[in-house]
């Protein structure tokens, strides 16, 4: 029996809901980040490559599959189920399709750890020169591969909360990395210990997670129960959707790992781009990644209603709302990028050398942020009308223009170079989107929509100029602090880049409403809860789930 859904809630509030919850995980991850790079630094010691490298080979498959293929092509057949079919019936859906992903991800964690010491030399050709690193990259590998069933477990679940509406668990679940690796790595004296702490924090955090969010699909209603693998003409489906989706929505960490393949030949090199891409990933987490998350469902029930006014609303508010809090984000990123890593990672075995390389890196990376989110936020106008083979397209020319440029840029600048085209190649994905959503008449930004994006811009231009003079007399602010205090009590450097944020945070909502950008009328009613549709249980309590 078809069970009625509720319509109509508020994308931006339920994207600030899961960005909430996400900008708490990511302040406990810069903590995380903060012990890690003061217990492991980056070109000192072989820890913190290794580290990283194990670390980053599990999330580019949990990234392919979890980001990638269930959300391009999962979510739409869930939510198309419970509209159609109901809740028993999409529930066997998603039970078939868990047990198919789990299988097929627990396949590849075991092949990978089976055979890390032969494929080390493909993941990272460059750690070949110094055994000690490549043998630590080695072990440390096969001790995080098993994180990879267990966060596509994660997602899948997450997918099936998020298509009922439901976003705070999904949002939540990664704030146990965090926790468990802290645990892990706060007590370790030594890099390599700290290491090894770290790797098995990480597995033991996917278990957790995994339990939290079997507990949150079972509290929600849904009845998702464990099966062995069917290849059910709904799963073949699946599949056929899921594989060209992957790859179309895991251009970025295709690309991602192809400047790690490169940069695995500079001593430090992987580190650099990691504590980069930590800030980077910042606003790509709690903006494009929860825009995207909550675009989904809406715009699968709009295209299964033909309702063409919702979904033009809701791209045209998905892409204001993102780029009005990833412009700042970038322009802070591309102002003053020594200002942020020395300020807030120069400490322990982190260097000041470690800290230049990083900034030049995270520069090239702070232009290419807009392109990042728009990515996730382009992507599911594709995917809600299960059209997964076009992004795969556009994905491919973006991954085959980041490996060329990469290469070149790498011989002529070095690491930098490498970041600059991951910019560049997300820029050109993004062009390649518009440009067919455009051809297609699916949609082209409203009148309405470019005049905000205007004034947008306009605000993130004058936040722009305002960081890089605080970057250019940074010298002077520090010295003011450095007497005061407070400044010495905390640092300098430290207390002169928090206030520097949070001066700059201030200001530019005030700009921005100033020029017109969003108005508060509009914002406090993208922050207001929907009436439930005819035939919702009035009675029921709101989502916590």
């Amino acid at each position: 029996m078809r069970t009625p859904r509720p319509k109509g809630q508020s994308l931006i509030r339920s994207s600030m809901v899961y960005s909430a919850l996400t900008l708490v995980s990511r302040v406990m991850g810069f903590v995380r980040d903060l012990a890690v790079t003061y217990r492991m630094g980056a070109s000192l010691t072989p820890a913190a490559d290794a580290y990283n490298t194990a670390l980053a080979f599990p999330n580019l498959f949990r990234r392919i599959f979890a980001e990638g293929a269930f959300a391009a092509a999962f979510v739409p057949a869930y939510a198309k189920a419970l509209e159609r079919d109901g809740e028993e019936k999409a529930d066997i859906l998603a039970a078939d399709a868990m047990a198919t992903l789990a299988a097929a991800t627990i396949i590849i964690a075991v092949a990978a750890q089976l055979s890390m010491p032969w494929l080390m030399y493909l993941i990272s050709p460059g750690f070949a020169s110094d055994p000690v690193k490549f043998k630590l990259a080695v072990v440390l590998t096969q001790i995080t591969m098993p994180y990879l069933p267990c966060m596509a477990i994660v997602a899948h679940l997450s997918g099936v909360l998020n298509a009922r509406g439901k976003f705070v668990l999904s949002a939540a679940a990664p704030i146990f990395l965090n926790l468990c690796t802290l645990v892990a790595v706060l007590p370790q004296d030594g890099a390599v210990s700290a290491a090894w702490a770290a790797s098995w924090g990480a597995l033991a955090a996917g278990v957790v997670q995994a339990g939290l969010l079997w507990w949150g699909v079972n509290k929600s209603g849904a009845k998702v129960h464990w099966r062995l693998p069917r290849l059910t003409p709904e799963i073949r489906g699946l599949i056929a959707l899921s594989i060209p989706g992957a790859i179309a929505a895991s251009a970025t960490q295709i690309n991602i790992f192809i400047s790690n393949f490169l940069v695995s030949h500079v001593n430090g090199g992987r580190s650099w781009l990691a504590t980069a891409d930590r800030l980077y990933q910042l606003p790509m987490g709690l903006v494009g990644v929860a825009v995207g998350v909550a675009l989904l469902p809406r715009l699968s029930r709009a295209v299964q209603a033909d309702d063409r006014a919702d979904a033009q609303t809701a791209m045209d508010q998905a892409i204001t709302f993102s780029l009005a809090l990833t412009l700042p984000a970038a322009a802070a990123l591309t102002a003053m990028p020594f200002f942020l890593i020395d300020g807030l990672y120069t400490r322990g075995q982190f260097t000041a050398i470690d800290a230049h390389a990083t900034a030049a890196a995270l520069f090239h990376y702070g232009w290419g942020v807009p392109a990042f989110v728009l990515t996730r936020i382009l992507a599911p106008a594709f995917f809600a009308r299960q059209d997964t083979r076009a992004p795969m397209r556009f994905a491919l020319i973006s991954v085959a223009i980041n490996i060329t440029l990469g290469i070149a840029l790498f011989r002529l600048v070095g690491v930098p170079g490498v970041a600059a085209a991951t910019s560049v190649a997300a820029w050109v994905n993004v062009m390649l989107m518009l440009g067919t959503l455009a051809r297609r008449r699916t949609y082209t930004p409203s009148l309405q929509a470019w005049s905000r994006l205007a004034r947008i811009a306009l605000a993130t231009a004058v936040l722009a100029g305002l960081l890089a003079l605080a970057s250019h007399y940074r010298g002077h602010v520090e010295a003011l602090f450095g007497g005061l205090h407070v400044g010495r009590a905390l640092g300098a450097k430290e207390f002169a880049i928090v206030l520097t944020t949070l001066v700059g945070g201030a200001l530019y909502p005030l700009i921005l409403f100033g020029l017109g950008g969003v108005t508060r009328a509009e914002l406090r009613a993208a922050l207001r809860r929907q009436p439930k549709a005819a035939g919702a249980d009035a009675s029921s309590p709101p989502d916590l789930l």
